[in-house]
């Protein structure tokens, strides 16, 4: 197999803040819950004034994701949206 580097990308980001409008909805809690395979450590969960739980997402071309606690809200061009670590975030990317 040949070795490829990742093309330099310039994207627009911010560590995820409730209340910004950052995501692209929400679903309630139960329903993550219940969905087969996903790991639910560290997933942000908002208790709205009628005592329901959600947690936000992105939805983008691989589907929906939630966002955990300290990841980024990644927006490349055509606004679609990723969902980065924070861990891994600088790992990644480089302020300019």
């Amino acid at each position: 197999m040949e070795q490829y580097r990742r093309k330099p990308l310039v994207v627009t980001a911010a560590q995820y803040e409730i209340g910004k409008g950052m995501e692209d909805g929400f679903r309630l809690y139960s329903q993550v819950v219940t969905n087969d395979g996903l790991v639910l450590d560290k997933v942000v969960k908002i208790e709205r004034e009628d005592g329901t739980i959600v947690c936000p997402y992105v939805r983008n071309r691989r589907g929906v994701v939630f966002i955990r606690e300290g990841d980024y809200i990644i927006c490349e061009d055509g606004n679609e949206k990723h969902v980065c670590g924070k861990d891994k975030f600088y790992q990644r990317f480089e302020e300019m």
